[in-house]
């Protein structure tokens, strides 16, 4: 197993966007669809982090 750095926090949950961000003038892309991209790399990145911290505890997604 390659050696993990002792700096690898694990990522950060994106903040959902308040419904006052989103304008509903059908913006491309909407920060709705921004999240929800935010979101995938997040839970990939989680898991990844996972991967390379058996047995640590992160957020959950």
């Amino acid at each position: 197993m390659p050696s993990v750095p002792a700096d690898d926090p694990p990522p950060r949950k994106p903040e959902a966007p308040l419904p006052s961000e989103c304008c509903e003038s059908g913006c491309d892309p909407c920060v709705y669809d921004t999240y929800a991209d935010e979101l995938e790399w997040y839970r990939k990145a989680l898991a990844a982090w996972r991967e390379r911290h058996p047995g640590a505890v992160g957020q959950e997604p």
